[in-house]
């Protein structure tokens, strides 16, 4: 078999199991396990194939028919155009969350940052690399979720602080910035996902409970012993749930309380200051 028809025999399999982008998956596998980018493969395309790329090609197809997402498969992603691993015990970072990371550049400079829910740690650690922060915690109540962030940390070579907890559980500093992309899906939605979703990235990391707003309350209710006078929280929030953010954060206190969209359109980001003293 040659290397072009090891391609044409990836997509062929996905297509035929209704994968979607099943085109995008086989190159993403064919490129993970050859190592080969566009123009070499192009280069080589006629060559045969070796047989440990077939094997293994063949293995990554399988798992990928059964709809484990691709980044499980690979372990690996971009976000903020820095690699990440990511496994099962963390979220995949979108490109939506980006939208978290930019907004939040703007006022991290020179500041002490805390990422709550950190998950792989691709917020926080986006910052640190990113951002001039003073300093930058990553928290998390899951302890293999910061497995993967220190393992991500140590990646991108990024200065940052690691807290194991409940929410604010374990904290003891005061922050500039604190930025959350808490779970937010309510608990009757779960089982409506897509399967790469509901059935493989980790239930903790997506349930938000009924409504979705749970940890939204949580955040804004603990958060005035944990951010500094003038410090600013931000939240990535699902597409509905923005004006009910911000509605809680005025009550709570906030002010200059923003929504923000992300690259559809969509509400995705909520801002606010804490008052200052």
């Amino acid at each position: 078999m040659t290397i072009r028809e090891m391609l044409v025999y990836g997509e062929r399999r996905l297509q035929q199991a209704d994968i979607p982008e099943a085109k995008v998956n086989a190159w993403y596998l064919f490129a993970h396990v050859t190592g080969m980018t566009k123009s070499s493969f192009f280069l080589r395309a006629e060559e045969e194939a070796e047989d440990g790329w077939l094997t293994e090609y063949g293995h990554m197809l399988n798992l990928r028919m059964t709809r484990r997402p691709l980044e499980y498969i690979t372990n690996e992603t971009e976000f903020m155009g820095l690699p990440f691993y990511v496994d099962e015990n963390v979220l995949i970072p979108r490109q939506d969350t980006e939208c978290l990371v930019e907004e939040a550049l703007s006022y991290v400079q020179g500041k002490d940052v805390l990422d709550l829910c950190t998950g792989s740690g691709c917020i926080g650690i986006s910052l640190a690399v990113l951002g001039g922060c003073r300093s930058v915690t990553l928290a998390d109540l899951s302890e293999a979720a910061l497995r993967v962030a220190r393992e991500n940390a140590h990646k991108n070579q990024a200065d940052v602080l690691f807290v194991q907890g409940d929410l604010f559980e374990n904290i003891e500093d005061t922050y500039d910035v604190i930025v959350a992309n808490p779970p937010y899906i309510p608990t009757s939605e779960i089982e409506r996902l897509m399967p790469e979703v509901r059935d493989y990235e980790p239930r903790p990391a997506l349930d938000g409970e009924e409504d979705g707003l749970h940890f939204y309350h949580r955040i804004i209710g603990e958060s005035s012993r944990y951010l500094r006078f003038g410090g600013r929280l931000c939240f990535e929030t699902g597409y509905n749930q923005g004006k009910a953010v911000c509605s809680y954060m005025k009550k709570s206190g906030y002010t200059n309380v923003e929504i923000k969209k992300d690259l559809a359109g969509l509400d995705r980001i909520v801002t606010g200051c804490r008052m200052e003293e």
